[in-house]
């Protein structure tokens, strides 16, 4: 079934929008443009074997001036015309960045004796083709540093397209914030199934680059499709002052954690008189809470990072880059920019928990929160990718959870439970179809989407609820100005239309992040995996010995929790490595082929070794999200 037209309703809803929107004085595509250098043919990043894990041509459908389809709301059109802009640029002599590569920015800083390297991108092969580019226009030079701005994938996956293992050997400079590895586990390991399913829907990945489609994320276009890795960092930043001497390059750190992600830092290069900030300012409201799902993070503590670094760098600063976006130039620029984002931050956060305090719930204040005139007037306050509604959400969770008050919602019926009754209660299918049938007609897409999930859950192989629940989480992704709500809602719609089959195997997302992590936070990882269920009243241990690091642990399983520490002195030793520890819980392997081969070796049974896989759950990506 093809994507559907634009309603009466959207049409209407979007052109309201549009007479509301700021004065476009043309700033953003200069700035968006300034310093162009070169950029790859036709923004295709292609490797030997035809892979393609890049391709801006794709979004040749907002180049030049081209009018806003009716499908796309106008607002993030204009964003999603400069986030096509890409290549690599110059942002002042010395300094450069890859735009448009991937969700996030590249930038290379040229030192005594090579390249500094700030984020290097989401995949190997964009990060590659990104410094290849450098290469063809600056010089040969080999990257003698790189910078990990923070925790978040999308400025560390990349990195091994920019070192080799010999430059890891060697001690290559890995530079962050501290807390970098620790978060970086917790964010995209412990949890990493779930959100990687979930960013399938946030960045509209199973989506045609389309009109119909996926425009934009918001922070970028999309996420690359390459190999991600995670390589820990060498040093670690902890102090707000700290000063290293990076390949003949002065940086200047402020550390920032608890903000846009648990471990961040912004920092300064006097000699460039450029300051950068990271992804704690973007142009554009970020997220508070992203739907991806993480942490709720800190608006006030992120307000009062953004602060600092005005009154840390201000009277240095010509120039302010970040880790998305395009630079500002001029500090009386770059003061008014960050004066507003960290207002932005702290409006949210006050005004939320001042109607809060009222009694308002977190649907309430969502429904009520508007920017203050100043506040709107900037289209980087814009919510392309956060949202004032979720964002107030968001804030009201931090501070009081998920609860609202209302006891009519401390212990609420699950979805499927609660859907056969709302559909009892409508009076069958039918009735509720016809209501809602009324409620698409007359525009009132929210509506639907609310009720007819009832009936999807209720009854996920009702075909006609699936076509009406789509059909309306297509006009509201029409309407969306967010990139990541317009994606969430066209892919729930696509996957309401077209049910995947059913796999044989699961597929299962992070082998590379969970094959580079430290030995302690591997077994940490597979705790999450544990079946409490199946393990019931297991009571075993074991020591692990890793052959590639050298370390021992002595592993327990008890009270259906799975512990990890000093080595027990228990009878079974079983030696390997952290590779084909990977190997065996992914099910890449299993345990007789391992021993077989020597990948495993065991002192003593092998048999508790054996119980602890089998306990083990293996996490299923494709799970569903808009259907039971």
């Amino acid at each position: 079934m093809s994507p559907k037209p634009a309603t009466t309703a959207t049409l209407r809803a979007n052109q309201t929008l549009e007479a509301g929107l700021p004065p476009d004085d043309g700033a953003d595509f200069d700035n968006a443009h300034r310093g162009f250098i070169a950029t790859v043919p036709n923004g295709k990043i292609i490797d030997d074997h035809g892979r393609v894990f890049w391709d801006m041509s794709a979004f040749d459908f907002e180049t030049g001036a081209a009018p806003c389809p009716d499908t796309v709301n106008p607002s993030l059109w204009r964003q999603a015309r400069l986030n096509a802009i890409h290549g690599l640029f110059e942002v002042t002599p010395g300094l450069y960045q890859v735009r448009g590569f991937d969700l996030s920015n590249i930038t290379f800083i040229e030192g005594d004796t090579g390249y500094i390297v700030v984020d290097p991108l989401i995949s190997a092969q964009t990060a590659a083709a990104a410094l290849k580019l450098l290469r063809a226009h600056r010089g040969d030079k080999p990257v003698t540093a790189v910078i990990y701005t923070h925790s978040h994938v999308d400025h560390y996956g990349g990195v091994r397209g920019v070192i080799s293992e010999a430059d890891i050997a060697a001690g290559m400079r890995i530079i962050a914030p501290e807390g970098f590895l620790e978060a970086a586990v917790s964010e995209n390991v412990l949890a990493g199934n779930v959100m990687n399913r979930r960013a399938t829907y946030m960045y509209g990945a199973m989506l045609s680059r389309s009109p119909t489609g996926h425009v934009d994320a918001g922070l970028g276009k999309t996420v690359s499709m390459g190999d991600v890795a995670l390589v820990p960092p060498t040093e670690s930043v902890s102090k707000t002052g700290t000063r290293l001497l990076v390949d003949g390059v002065e940086i200047v750190f402020q550390v920032t954690p608890d903000t846009e992600a648990p471990a961040e830092m912004n920092f300064l290069f006097p000699k460039f008189r450029a300051l950068c900030m990271a992804e704690n300012c973007s142009c554009l409201l970020h997220n508070i809470y992203t739907p991806r799902g993480a942490q709720v993070r800190d608006a006030k503590a992120w307000s009062h990072y953004i602060n600092e670094a005005i009154e840390l760098f201000a009277d240095q600063t010509d120039v302010l880059f970040a880790s998305h976006h395009w630079p500002r130039w001029g500090g009386d620029q770059v003061v008014a920019f960050l004066k507003k984002q960290r207002d932005l931050y702290k409006y949210i956060h006050d005004q939320t928990l001042r109607l809060a305090n009222h009694g308002l719930t977190p649907s309430e204040i969502a429904e009520q929160l508007a920017l203050p005139p100043s506040l709107a007037a900037e289209w980087y306050t814009r919510g392309y990718y956060g949202t004032l509604n979720h964002n107030a959400k968001a804030v009201y969770q931090r501070y009081l959870g998920w609860f609202d008050g209302n006891p009519a919602n401390l212990h609420k019926l699950p979805p499927v439970e609660a859907g056969r009754r709302y559909v009892d209660l409508a009076g069958g299918a039918e009735a509720l179809l016809d209501k809602a049938r009324e409620a698409f007609d007359a525009g009132d897409y929210r509506w639907v989407a609310e009720v007819v999930n009832h009936l999807v859950f209720a009854d996920p192989g009702n075909e006609p609820a699936r076509q009406l629940q789509a059909d309306a989480l297509e006009q509201m992704g029409y309407q969306a100005e967010s990139g990541p709500w317009r994606a969430f809602y066209l892919t729930g719609a696509q996957e309401l239309r077209y049910q995947r089959p059913a796999a044989t195997q699961p597929r299962q997302a992070g082998g590379n992040q969970l094959r580079a992590l430290p030995a302690d936070r591997l077994l940490d990882s597979l705790s999450v995996r544990l079946n409490g269920e199946k393990a019931g009243a297991e009571d075993f241990t074991f020591d692990l010995h890793f052959i590639d690091t050298g370390e021992t642990f002595g592993i327990s399983v008890e009270n259906a929790v799975l512990h990890h520490g000093s080595p027990s002195a228990a009878p079974t030793i079983v030696n390997l490595t952290r590779g084909s520890l990977v190997e065996l819980v992914l099910g890449e392997t299993d345990v007789d082929t391992a021993l077989g081969d020597g990948r495993v070796h065991a002192i003593g049974e092998v048999a508790p070794f054996r119980r602890l896989l089998s306990l083990l759950d293996r996490f299923d990506f494709w799970f569903e999200i808009v259907a039971p």
